[in-house]
């Protein structure tokens, strides 16, 4: 006889699910997320004015990329993201890569200690620029890559120029940041 009404139940009891973690991601990723300034203040129409001249567009792409650096390296991996939509095997390498830009740049909520120095965000986001660019060479999608992060770099270095920089408030450790080398020693606890 067959029960047609009834709900189906397992006798193996479902894993707990661990509502701390998902807490604890979620936090991360909001708090990851807070490096990026808002779109709407990046692409401020009343900021956007042609540089007095060379002098002028050095130091505003050098203030923007510091300011907006989370912005520019999701725009990056966007642009690099739709010029791979044919070639599915780079798309796949991208994903898996995108997954460490995710935990080693955007959501971690300590520094980055390696044999005991520490690493700053600047030199997270080189090192992670060349494992993405080197990895996604070898899937044989040379010319799109080198297209897209050129358009890319281009683009970014457009904006960087044009975006007045005037009214843009560094906070000092930022600032700071622009004038290491990128490896700071950390102290032994």
């Amino acid at each position: 006889m067959t029960n047609y009404g009834s709900i189906p139940t397992s006798s193996h009891p479902s894993p707990p699910i661990d509502l701390e973690y998902i807490s604890h991601v979620k936090h991360r990723i909001k708090s990851g997320l807070a490096t990026r300034r808002p779109w709407k203040t990046m692409f401020d129409t009343e900021s956007m004015t042609l540089p007095h001249g060379f002098f002028d567009a050095i130091s505003r792409i050098k203030t923007n990329l510091v300011y907006f650096r989370a912005n520019y390296v999701i725009a990056v991996l966007v642009i690099l993201f739709l010029s791979l939509l044919y070639h599915p095997t780079s798309l796949l390498v991208l994903a898996i890569l995108v997954v460490f830009w995710i935990f080693l740049y955007f959501l971690r909520d300590e520094p980055l200690v390696v044999f005991g120095h520490q690493v700053d965000d600047r030199t997270v986001m080189i090192c992670l620029s060349v494992l993405t660019i080197g990895m996604l060479l070898f899937t044989h999608a040379t010319g799109n890559i080198l297209g897209s992060l050129l358009t890319a770099v281009v683009l970014v270095l457009i904006h960087a120029a044009i975006r007045r920089s005037d009214n843009l408030f560094l906070d000092e450790e930022a600032a700071a940041v622009t004038e290491t080398s990128g490896l700071m020693s950390y102290p032994s606890s």
